[in-house]
């Protein structure tokens, strides 16, 4: 197994989180949460990265709703401040991992998606007799995390 040396020091270097600010606010920018981490955003990054370092971050609560897509969901949604987190975490780590998975992982990498995984699976339905289709039910809501508050 590899391992990686200063990671943290990445994740918590303040042009990765300025990065992350910007890849979490897609979709995001009108949002009243996201405007107001704009609004001071220098600050805000610098005192998200001073708590990073001084281990006293905490994530916030979530917001939890529900969708009807097409049967309901419930989703928990973070709040912006831990998504710039989630973000920063997810530039330094993501290229890490990602070339450690095996071709038909399709959730959440970039090219891949919810259209590229149709398609394969269309090129193996066509190809066998038999597919498995499958979803592992409340899966993330089971996950006891450590350190949670």
């Amino acid at each position: 197994m590899k391992s990686h040396n200063h990671l943290f020091a990445q994740i918590t270097a303040f042009d990765n989180l300025l990065l992350a600010a910007r890849r979490a606010q897609k979709g995001k920018r009108f949002k009243p949460g996201c405007a107001r981490f704009n609004l001071n955003l220098e600050r805000e990054l610098l005192r998200l990265q001073q708590e990073l370092v001084a281990g006293t971050y905490r994530h916030g609560p979530y917001h939890d709703f529900f969708i009807n897509d097409p049967k309901r969901r419930l989703i928990s949604a973070a709040p912006y401040r831990d998504r710039v987190v989630h973000h920063a975490l997810c530039n330094v780590i993501e290229p890490l991992f990602d070339r450690t998975f095996i071709h038909d992982t399709y959730a959440c990498r970039r090219d891949k998606g919810t259209h590229a995984a149709v398609n394969r699976y269309t090129h193996y339905a066509r190809r066998y007799r038999y597919v498995l289709k499958c979803d592992v039910r409340k899966y993330f809501p089971s996950i006891e995390c450590q350190g949670a508050a």
